[in-house]
């Protein structure tokens, strides 16, 4: 087995080096590559990117901004393993993890897991709205779903290969995680949650999502429900 790691970068300098090395570093248990798809920074990320010296990190260049969904878009496309696995590059999500997002895959329960940041795992006490409108995004993605997952907005998605294949994503943006969810669904596979920690970060440290994609990921949800 071969996990593909897809990490979508956006004015991440503070973080990137780091994040790398700890994708670096995890065990996955299997043989893993990296793809980092860097979405036109403009704060030095893509200088560090392009000076790497490191052949087993595959470093992808968006020519304009395009957003998160689109740089999924495109890493995914590059990727050749036979599990796929979202992973941010703000340093709020912990590769360390790496073995418990794929055991029910690797054991053959599982097509699909989400990590969840309200299972249970030690996070960073931080934004309450922020925790309802996760909540309200999270059940009104289950009610047009019929899934019961706690965290539909987490980063952490590991995928079979051949469910992606399966799945046209049209996402630029924030939208790709609701869209993933419903399109998934539609598919009737094992989907699994398992606990993962969260070391959220406020926006003196750099965090990005707002309540305007908060609204966004309430339309996509519609959207791709009843319209796509």
């Amino acid at each position: 087995m071969k996990l593909s790691i897809v990490i979508p970068v956006f004015n991440e300098k503070n973080t990137v080096r780091e994040i790398l090395r700890r994708v670096e570093e995890a065990d996955a248990g299997v043989d893993k590559e990296i793809i980092i798809v860097d979405d036109f920074s403009t704060d030095g990320t893509r200088a560090i990117l392009m000076g790497l010296d490191k052949p087993a990190i595959k470093v992808l260049l968006h020519e304009k901004n395009r957003g998160k969904g689109a740089a999924l878009r495109t890493g995914f496309a590059a990727a050749t393993g036979d599990i796929i696995l979202i992973q941010d590059a703000d340093l709020e999500y912990n590769p360390a993890e790496y073995p418990r997002l794929l055991e029910p895959i690797l054991d053959g329960r599982a097509d699909v897991v989400y990590g969840s940041r309200f299972l249970g795992g030690p996070h960073r006490v931080l934004f309450f709205w922020h925790y309802v409108g996760n909540r309200f995004l999270t059940t009104l993605s289950n009610i047009t779903t019929n899934l019961n997952l706690t965290d539909m907005e987490t980063c952490y998605k590991v995928f079979r290969r051949e469910i992606l294949r399966k799945i046209t994503l049209r996402s630029e943006r924030f939208g790709i995680e609701p869209e993933m969810t419903i399109k998934i669904s539609r598919l009737k596979c094992r989907i699994y949650e398992v606990p993962i920690s969260y070391a959220g970060r406020d926006y003196s440290e750099g965090k990005k999502i707002g309540w305007k994609d908060g609204l966004a990921a309430l339309f996509h949800i519609i959207r791709y429900k009843f319209f796509d």
